[in-house]
């Protein structure tokens, strides 16, 4: 994993500007310590969101420096960020398309950190969000839904994680932790976005399998047939990619079973990214992997919003929060070139 996080902010390094990546729960001390990391990297500009007097005291209980340049570390103030004009009308024009929510509703989320932060990333003065460390997955979903909202052409908002196996192989799964029962088209977006991201962060060809309790027909099922129709859609979308399915997760991934079940399939046994046909496979699936296998998981990342913004869970730690502010950093550099 270090290696992987070391050879990330390499990449970025020779940018023509370091991307602004804030870090919705400045005072939590995980955020603290891992934009405290960060800003040493000088990669990315860390941007701890909080109140400045609560961020300075809280970084000298835990005996943290926070530089003082602020193209190294920066602080963004929720408080400046409500009275700002601007972004107040933004977010206001934003919960008021959310239809049913009453006007209560809109003033507390008005004054919501999370949702001033990701106003703040549709506004340009950030470039990547990451959020969720003291949240649940859905306020963070729902602020990327309604206030970031969708990049054009996307239809759905999915997930993916990069998989760091113990011995340094990184594979894509999607999705894991968004779409809980994903129709024939999802999984094509799906599998067209994790694809994507697999790319983005690795610098390395996709190579799909879509993943099933059938290879090939050896199953018959309606699960099955949406798995099959997802493929023809991806491959109707981007003929390009290497893709293959539906295909059991050995047939996939390991080269002699694949040469076994699919003979014919140029993608059997090499799989990098895998798609997963519903939620609940998907985050067992990487549960599994991670907790029984010794990978790394860095994700959920979310996929399909105009800018990157991603969810951390609960219970990560400050290394977790620095892989994945460099790996929205990654996208958000894409963008900014």
């Amino acid at each position: 994993m270090q290696h992987l996080l070391d050879t990330w902010a390499q990449r970025l390094r020779p940018a023509t500007r370091r991307p602004r990546v804030a870090l919705a729960e400045g005072t939590d001390p995980r955020a603290l310590w891992a934009a405290v990391r960060l800003a040493e990297q000088h990669a990315i500009t860390p941007v701890l969101v909080g109140d400045p007097a609560r961020i300075h005291a809280r970084a000298a209980e835990l005996g943290l420096k926070l530089p003082d340049d602020p193209d190294r570390l920066d602080l963004l103030d929720p408080a400046a960020l409500a009275a700002d004009d601007h972004c107040a009308d933004t977010l206001a024009k934003a919960l008021a398309a959310r239809r049913g929510l009453p006007l209560a509703g809109r003033r507390d989320l008005a004054a919501d950190p999370l949702y001033l932060t990701a106003t703040a990333l549709r506004l340009g003065k950030v470039d990547a969000c990451v959020a969720g460390s003291n949240r649940p997955t859905a306020d963070v979903l729902r602020a990327g839904l309604h206030v970031v909202g969708l990049a054009p052409g996307i239809r759905t908002l999915s997930s993916s994680f990069l998989m760091v196996m113990p011995g340094g192989d990184l594979l894509g799964y999607g999705d894991c932790a968004v779409v809980v029962d994903p129709t024939s088209r999802e999984l094509a977006d799906i599998s067209l976005a994790t694809a994507a991201t697999y790319r983005a962060l690795t610098g390395e060809t996709p190579r799909v399998a879509l993943l099933s309790f059938s290879t090939k027909g050896s199953a018959a099922h309606v699960q099955v047939d949406r798995v099959r129709e997802a493929l023809s859609l991806v491959r109707a979308t981007a003929p390009d990619l290497v893709v293959d399915g539906e295909m059991q997760y050995d047939a996939a991934a390991v080269p002699a079973i694949g040469r076994s079940k699919v003979p014919s399939s140029k993608l059997a046994g090499r799989a990098n990214t895998f798609v997963f046909p519903g939620l609940a496979a998907g985050n067992i699936g990487y549960k599994i992997a991670q907790w029984a296998g010794g990978a790394a998981a860095v994700g959920p990342l979310l996929q399909g919003l105009a800018a990157p913004l991603h969810d951390l869970s609960r219970g990560c730690t400050g290394p977790d929060i620095a892989a994945l502010a460099l790996a929205s950093a990654l996208q958000a550099e894409a963008v900014l070139g």
